[in-house]
C-alpha cells in the first residue's frame, strides 16, 4: 500500500480501477522488432507522416483564411521540420538498424533534441524547440491511433490517472464509468479541475510522479476532500474508505432530489443558482442538478478541442447547441478566454511573455485579430437570436477601462450590422463584462453605465488583487477567496452594481464553494454560478440559512484582519447550520 499527497480540487471519496492516460512517450514500447516487422514499421510511420503533413497543410490555409498569414506561419515551419531530410533519417535509420518501433524512435529523437537545446539560453532556439515536440507529438498520435488502450478489460468503476488532463484527452474519455481523478499537475483551478468539478467526481491534483508508480488496473482511492489518494490499500483501508465513498453518493443522492425546488434562503429569497459549463455534457448536467440556467460558457474549450480553427457557421451549431441544452434557454457566453494557461498554436503560439496571465490574453489578444473576433460574436448573435424565448448574454473577459466597452459594443454593432446584411434576423443580446482584473473592480463606478449586467471571475481577481500566481505553489497560500482585501473589494463591487440595479453574478469557483457562498449572500449577491455537482449542496445551504442571518455573519467577519479568522468562524458556523455538507468540501 502506498499514500500519496496532492492538492484537494473537488471534494468526495472515490474507489476504483486505475486507468493511467500517459503521455504520448511517457513510457514508450521498448521491445525489438522482428526482422519481418521492420518493413510494416517503416510502413507505418511513412502513413503517419502523410496524416500529420496532411493536417498542417489544412491548418495552414484555414487559419491563413480566418486569423492571418502570419499566425498561419507557424504550421509553414512545422511541415518543413516534418520534411526534413536529418529528421526522417534517423527515425528510418533506427527502425532499420536498431529495429526500433516508431513511437520509440521519436522518443529517442525528443530527447536528443532536448539536450541539444538545453545548451542554450537563446529563446529563439529555446521555441524551436517547442516547434519540434509539436510535430513529434502529431506523429505520434496519429502512430497510435490504432494502439490506445482499450478499457472494456479493465473492471469496475475508473480513476483516470494522468500528467495532466487537456481537453481533448477529457473528449476521448466520452462515456467512461470515471469515478475520480488524480494527475501529477494542476491546481484548484486547471482544467482536470474544473472538468472533475462540473461533474462531481472526486479529484486530487499535484501528485508528483503518480503516472509513473501507479500502472493501469491498480486499485486506487481518491480523497478530495483533503487530497490524498491510496494505492492498491489493504483491506482494512480499504473497508474505511467503501464506507467512506457509500456515504459520499448516498449524501449526493440525497441532494439530488431538491433538483425541483426553488433556490429559496430559509427566509423566502429567491436566488438563481446556475451552472458554469465547458460543453453539451456539462448543460445537460446543469439541467440535472437543477440549475436555473447557465451563468457561465467557456467557448475557449471549443478552440481548445478542435482540430484546427473552427469557422463561423461551426461555432454558430456549437452554440446553438449549448443553448438547447441550457436550462430555460439561458445562458451566458464568454467570448474566447485563450492566453495565460491555455494557448491554440494559430494565436500567440510564438509569443514568449514572462507573466502570459497579466499580458496578451482574452479580450486584449481578441482585438489583436478583430475579423477572427467578428466572427465568434456573428456565431454567438445567431444562436442567440434562434431562441426568442430564452435570454443568451454576451459576456467579455479581462475588461480593464471604459474605452475597452465601448470597442466592444462598437463590435457587436459592426456584428449585428453585417448579420443583417446577409438577411439573417437578429435579436438584441444583452453585454456585460466580467470582472476579473482590480483595475475594473476599483472604477467599477464608471462603468456600471455601459453594460447589462457583471460577472465577477473570482479566480483571477484573488491572484490579482493578491499578486500571487494560483498555480504557483510558492505562493498559493496568498490566493485565498476569504482573504480579507477580496472580501472588502468584493462587497464594494456587489454594492455599487445593486445600487445600479445592474445584475452582478459571482462565477468564479468560490461561488460553490459553502464557506464563501454564506458571505456572497450577506454582502447582497442573489445571483451564483458554479459547477453544476455544487448546486445541489448549495440549495440545501441556502435554504437553511436567513439573510439576516448571513448578513450578520459579514457583519463580523469584516472586522476580522486575517484570513485564517475568517475560515475558521465561518466554517464553524456552516458545521453547526449544516453540518451534513461537510463531506462535500475540500480543505
Amino acid at each position: 500500500m502506498a499514500m500519496r499527497r496532492g492538492i484537494a480540487v473537488s471534494p468526495g471519496v472515490a474507489i476504483g480501477t486505475a486507468y493511467v492516460i500517459h503521455e504520448i512517450f511517457v513510457n514508450p514500447d521498448t521491445k525489438r522488432l522482428e526482422d519481418s516487422q521492420i518493413t510494416a514499421e517503416l510502413a507505418n510511420y511513412e502513413t503517419a507522416r502523410d496524416k500529420a503533413g496532411a493536417d498542417l497543410r489544412a491548418l495552414e490555409r484555414k487559419v491563413e483564411a480566418q486569423v492571418g498569414r502570419e499566425e498561419a506561419s507557424i504550421f509553414a515551419v512545422h511541415q518543413a521540420i516534418l520534411r526534413d531530410a536529418a529528421f526522417t533519417n534517423k527515425i528510418r535509420s533506427w527502425i532499420v538498424d536498431d529495429k526500433m518501433n516508431s513511437s520509440a524512435a521519436l522518443h529517442r529523437l525528443l530527447g536528443e533534441y532536448t539536450t541539444l537545446f538545453a545548451r542554450t539560453n537563446d529563446e529563439y532556439l529555446q521555441e524551436r524547440l517547442n516547434d519540434v515536440r509539436d510535430v513529434i507529438i502529431r506523429l505520434g498520435s496519429h502512430l497510435n491511433d490504432a494502439a490506445k488502450p482499450e478499457t472494456g478489460s479493465i473492471v469496475g468503476p475508473l480513476i483516470v490517472v494522468a500528467d495532466e488532463l487537456l481537453p481533448s484527452q477529457v473528449v476521448a474519455l466520452g462515456d467512461m464509468d470515471v469515478h475520480g481523478i488524480v494527475t501529477q499537475k494542476g491546481s484548484q483551478t486547471s482544467h482536470a479541475a474544473i472538468v472533475a468539478r462540473s461533474r462531481g467526481i472526486p479529484a486530487v491534483s499535484g501528485v508528483s510522479g503518480i503516472a509513473r508508480k501507479v500502472k493501469t488496473g491498480d486499485t486506487i482511492v481518491v480523497d478530495g476532500r483533503d487530497g490524498h489518494i491510496e494505492i492498491n490499500p489493504n483491506s482494512e483501508t480499504l473497508k474505511a474508505f467503501k464506507k467512506l465513498e457509500r456515504e459520499f453518493f448516498d449524501l449526493k443522492d440525497k441532494l439530488a432530489t431538491n433538483r425541483d425546488q426553488p433556490s429559496l434562503t430559509a427566509d423566502g429569497c429567491e436566488l438563481r443558482l446556475q451552472g458554469n459549463i465547458n460543453g453539451v455534457a456539462d448543460a445537460n448536467a446543469a439541467c440535472a442538478m437543477g440549475a436555473s440556467g447557465v451563468g457561465l460558457y467557456r467557448t475557449e474549450y471549443l478552440y481548445l478541442t478542435h482540430p484546427s480553427v473552427p469557422d463561423e457557421d461551426e461555432q454558430y451549431e456549437a452554440y446553438r447547441a449549448i443553448v438547447a441544452a441550457s436550462p430555460n434557454h439561458n445562458v451566458t457566453i464568454r467570448t474566447l478566454d485563450i492566453g495565460g494557461d491555455k494557448t491554440v498554436a494559430y494565436l500567440g503560439h510564438d509569443h514568449k511573455e514572462a507573466n502570459p496571465f497579466m499580458g496578451w490574453r482574452s479580450i486584449r489578444l481578441s482585438f489583436e485579430h478583430p475579423e477572427f473576433f467578428n466572427t465568434q460574436i456573428r456565431a454567438i448573435v445567431r444562436a442567440a437570436s434562434e431562441f426568442p424565448e430564452g435570454t443568451v448574454r454576451l459576456m467579455f473577459p479581462m475588461v480593464t477601462t471604459v474605452e475597452e466597452i465601448r470597442k466592444l459594443r462598437s463590435m457587436v454593432r459592426r456584428a449585428y450590422k453585417t448579420l443583417n446584411s446577409r438577411g439573417i434576423k437578429t435579436k438584441e443580446v444583452p453585454i456585460g463584462m466580467m470582472l476579473e482584473v482590480p483595475a475594473a473592480a476599483v472604477s467599477i463606478s464608471t462603468m456600471i453605465d455601459l453594460v447589462d449586467f457583471v460577472s465577477v471571475g473570482s479566480n483571477d481577481l484573488v491572484q490579482y488583487l493578491m499578486a500571487a500566481d494560483r498555480d504557483n505553489p510558492k505562493v498559493a497560500h496568498l490566493c485565498q477567496p476569504l482573504a480579507p482585501p477580496v472580501l472588502i473589494v468584493l462587497k464594494n463591487v456587489i454594492e455599487v452594481c445593486n445600487r445600479a440595479n445592474v445584475p452582478i453574478t459571482v462565477c468564479g469557483e468560490m461561488a460553490g464553494t459553502p464557506r464563501a457562498f454564506v458571505l456572497l449572500l450577506g454582502m447582497g449577491l442573489r445571483r451564483f454560478s458554479m459547477s453544476p455537482a455544487f448546486i445541489p449542496s448549495i440549495k440545501q445551504l441556502a435554504s437553511q440559512i436567513s439573510v439576516e442571518e448571513s448578513e450578520r455573519i459579514v457583519a463580523a467577519v469584516m472586522k476580522f484582519k486575517t484570513t485564517a479568522q475568517v475560515k475558521k468562524f465561518v466554517a464553524r458556523l456552516i458545521e453547526r447550520i449544516a453540518p451534513d455538507l461537510k463531506m462535500l468540501s475540500t480543505e
